[in-house]
């Protein structure tokens, strides 16, 4: 096969963190996409951390899992739901991993006995990973996210890559600065342009000059202030794209594109597009407009902040799976989020749970609000209302069903009680050298894997097919022990692993309740705003059939 004249495309961003450049990233992919070309997407993460597996959730944010068992960074989870492909850990990267990679080639003497310096080589492996990334994938156009922020001493060396990139590929690399502007003034809509100069300034220090910036503000930047940055910043005519606040990030895409993004970037690369366009995302952003009636779930988890604000970000593919669902079955998501702490201390009565349409409780680990979300369960089981529980929350249904209905009063799981009389949760048995031996980064059952599926389950009736394969990241699962008991009980388990020794899926029969479901793997990882996850859709469907009637 002859190569690919192939084309890169970094993004880094200025002024602030968390200014949005994952998202601003996977946009433009997704209209790149829209062009007819092939895409893929990078992220580096200038943490020394090997991968994102050992981060906490409430200070990283969740833990995206791969099909290959990859953990990493949330943004990654953007990438592959705007772009609707499955990434490979070759699209990650950290400042640990490519200094572990460089180190490890020094010892296999790959280096040949020369020296190793941190200039040029942790670059040039940055380098070798973007380029190995865009030949798997046999992409046309490669998107590499920088985290962090320009002038950060720890991005360095990655601006580094990107300035040999440059140098070297001038006609096939594009820089995109996605830039802070603030607003001030009274009803803070006076634009100040200042910090961005100063951050395309920080740019320059390092021997790079953005191609284009993405201008994030409250409000829609304005021609003034274009020409502004244009002329103070030495930038070309069209090259300021607005990215204001927006209800759905999902019309960012569409908001991009009313600057003519595409144009700019094409013919900065010396492309040419085909005849495709956005069509199934203005549908997708119309039908969200469209959609007046509501839909409560009430999200029972545990990762706060101090006061009442949510760390929404640990559990951001479930929030988007709820909406992608919802939206696909014509509702408007209304999401509470409840501390499970709370039921536990008297905080708050579980009969609140009432008022929801349909209960949820997400994945997790560790201690923390766990009787809370038992008595949450229970509640739903026992009144009838829809409940989706995702890995941690099937472990915690099988609990809940073994204490109240399968009359083991003391189960519980292994995690939390290691001597409990009832381990209906238990620690996979390979998983007991691992923790004995202290090594827990990527040692958990990661990545995706195959599930069959009972005939005439809610599972399989869901899925409409009885082979699935779904992404898992954990370490305990159902005590094989205890299996016969919980079924005599009551418990189905409508989704094994292939030689029927791992459950992956618990439920109840519609007869006994709407929906009691419970997976052991994370169905939200593989949802999309375009191919909803099924799982999600059922849960929502008897949700609002719970609302329409009037429960």
């Amino acid at each position: 096969m002859a190569p690919k004249n192939r084309k890169y495309i970094f993004v880094v961003g200025g002024v602030m963190s968390s200014v949005g450049k994952g998202v601003a990233a996977a946009s433009i992919g997704t209209i790149l996409q829209g062009k007819g070309f092939k895409v893929t997407a990078m992220k580096i993460d200038p943490y020394v951390n090997v991968d994102a597996g050992t981060m906490n959730p409430t200070e990283h944010g969740e833990v995206f899992v791969l099909n290959d068992g990859m953990e990493c960074d949330q943004d990654m989870g953007n990438y592959e739901r705007f772009l609707g492909i499955d990434l490979t850990r070759t699209n990650y990267m950290t400042t640990g991993s490519i200094y572990l990679r460089v180190i490890q080639k020094e010892r296999n003497l790959e280096y040949k006995g020369r020296c190793v310096h941190v200039v040029p080589d942790i670059p040039l492996a940055a380098i070798e990973q973007i380029k190995k990334a865009g030949e798997e994938a046999d992409a046309d156009i490669v998107i590499i996210e920088v985290g962090g922020t320009v002038g950060d001493y720890q991005n360095v060396l990655y601006l580094e890559a990107v300035r040999f990139m440059k140098f070297a590929e001038p006609d096939d690399t594009l820089l995109v600065l996605v830039s802070y502007i603030p607003a001030l003034g009274v009803g803070g809509n006076e634009l100040k342009t200042k910090p961005t100069q100063h951050a395309v300034r920080f740019l320059n220090a390092s021997g790079l000059h953005p191609d284009m910036v993405l201008a994030r503000s409250p409000v829609a930047i304005d021609e003034k202030r274009k020409e502004k940055l244009e002329y103070m910043c030495g930038l070309a005519k069209g090259s300021i794209i607005s990215a204001p606040d927006v209800d759905s990030i999902y019309d960012i895409p569409l908001n991009f594109e009313k600057d003519d993004l595409s144009g700019f970037i094409l013919k900065k690369l010396r492309l040419e597009s085909s005849t495709k366009d956005l069509k199934e995302w203005r549908a997708l952003s119309e039908k969200r407009r469209a959609t007046t009636e509501t839909i409560s779930i009430g999200i029972v988890g545990k990762y706060f902040d101090t006061g009442n604000f949510v760390l929404s970000d640990a559990y951001i593919s479930v929030i988007e799976a709820v909406k992608h669902s919802a939206y696909f079955i014509g509702r408007k998501p209304v999401m509470t989020w409840i501390n499970s702490k709370d039921f536990e201390t008297g905080a708050k009565d579980v009969s609140m749970l009432k008022e929801f349409d349909g209960i949820l409780v997400p994945g997790g680990f560790g201690e923390s609000g766990i009787e809370g979300k038992i008595k949450a369960i229970q509640f739903a089981r026992e009144n009838k209302i829809p409940y989706f529980g995702l890995c941690y929350g099937m472990q915690l249904a099988v609990i809940e069903y073994a204490r109240h209905v399968a009359n083991l009063t003391l189960a519980n799981t292994t995690e939390i009680k290691p001597d409990t009389a009832h381990p209906v949760i238990d620690i996979m048995p390979e998983q007991k050298k691992h923790m004995a031996e202290g090594k827990y980064g990527a040692t958990m059952r990661l990545g995706a894997y195959p599930a069959h599926l009972t005939k005439g389950t809610i599972a399989a009736e869901a899925y409409g097919k009885e082979e699935i394969s779904e992404r898992h990241r954990h370490r305990f699962e159902v005590n094989p022990e205890y299996i016969e008991k919980l079924e005599k009980a009551g418990l189905v388990f409508s989704g094994r692993s292939p030689d029927g020794v791992l459950m992956e899926i618990a439920e109840l029969p519609r007869e006994v309740h709407p929906f009691f479901l419970g997976t052991q793997f994370h169905p939200e990882l593989q949802a999309r705003p375009l191919a909803p996850h099924p799982l999600f859709t059922a849960f929502l469907k008897a949700a609002s059939a719970r609302k329409k009637i009037g429960v």
